[in-house]
């Protein structure tokens, strides 16, 4: 396990551009929703979390990514310009800039489908050199044997490697042993765990070090080396909860890159995750640093210590 807690994050995954049509309720499978407004805004899994790492997180950020020769990775890379991050990106492969198609309700949920594109091209080979990166942040939009060789080289150059296993998705153990911090929702600890009706019992069940559970409004648990915390979330009037939980684990990478103890670091990435269901859109929703410090400072209750395991 590595402690690496100084240097830049670098994030390695997908880039989307996100077609987002807002309607009264998400269809059922077989029925056709009115939809009203409609809005195209830059998205993917990689890009959100760099965003929100360097915007949200203050912290240098670099994402390595690929993308089209087309008019969305225009989008997508003013995007990125814009909140700071730099762009190394993997463009040799003939496809177009991947896609998503969102539904939003008027209660604020989302149903999300991925044209991956571009993303699929993403090969080992792309890493560029890990010289001063202290976290890498990894995502599963991307082939799996390209995020298991990053991680590899990862611990190799003594980086810390976060991995947020989203979408839900196998992973292979000998992944998750390269792991310092997983990331999930309940439905992913379900499919990784087997079961997640303990939720500490089925964090325990993982060969990772430290495990991080999202819980929507409930907030989140983590088990950090065998010790359980809570976290609660930060109320706040949601519009779109699309890209919070990516606005969560962007934050809260870039937290323990500054040094934040883990209990501090799912604290900030709460506080963030909470602004971004307030604004429309993944990247346009990330929150500014300021705005994270000033809901801390109003904030909610600290994380606690909910008791240790054995």
């Amino acid at each position: 396990m590595n402690d690496a807690s100084a240097g830049a994050v670098l994030v390695a995954g997908s880039a989307n551009l996100d077609y987002v049509v807002r309607a009264g309720h998400i269809p059922a499978p077989g029925e056709t929703v009115l939809g009203r407004d409609f809005a195209t805004h830059p998205g993917g899994k990689g890009a959100n979390q760099a965003v929100a790492a360097a915007r949200a997180g203050g912290v240098p950020t670099r994402l390595l990514a690929a993308l089209g020769r087309d008019p969305a990775a225009a989008v997508l890379e003013a995007s990125l310009r814009g909140a700071g991050v730099a762009l190394t990106a993997h463009r040799d492969h003939g496809l177009p800039t991947g896609v998503a198609f969102i539904c939003v309700s008027d209660a604020a949920e989302n149903a999300i489908t991925v044209a991956p594109g571009a993303n699929a091209a993403l090969r080992p080979e792309h890493l560029p050199p890990l010289d001063g990166v202290g976290h890498v942040l990894l995502q599963l939009e991307t082939p799996i044997e390209t995020v298991a060789a990053y991680a590899r080289a990862a611990r190799e150059a003594g980086a810390c490697v976060v991995l947020n296993a989203a979408p839900a998705r196998d992973v292979p153990e000998a992944l998750l042993r390269l792991v310092d911090v997983l990331v999930v929702n309940e439905g992913e600890l379900a499919l990784l765990a087997g079961d997640a009706a303990d939720l500490p019992a089925a964090m325990r069940r993982l060969p990772v070090a430290r495990v991080v559970v999202t819980l929507g409004a409930a907030g989140c648990v983590a088990l950090d080396r065998g010790t359980l915390l809570r976290q609660p979330a930060f109320a706040v009037p949601a519009v779109d909860t699309t890209g919070a939980g990516d606005t969560f684990c962007g934050a809260l990478v870039a937290a323990l890159a500054r040094g934040l103890a883990l209990a501090d670091a799912l604290r900030e990435a709460s506080a963030a995750s909470a602004l971004a269901c307030t604004a429309p859109g993944a990247q346009t929703g990330v929150p500014e640093r300021a705005q994270v410090r000033a809901l801390l400072v109003a904030g909610a209750a600290p994380s606690s210590l909910a008791g240790s395991t054995a």
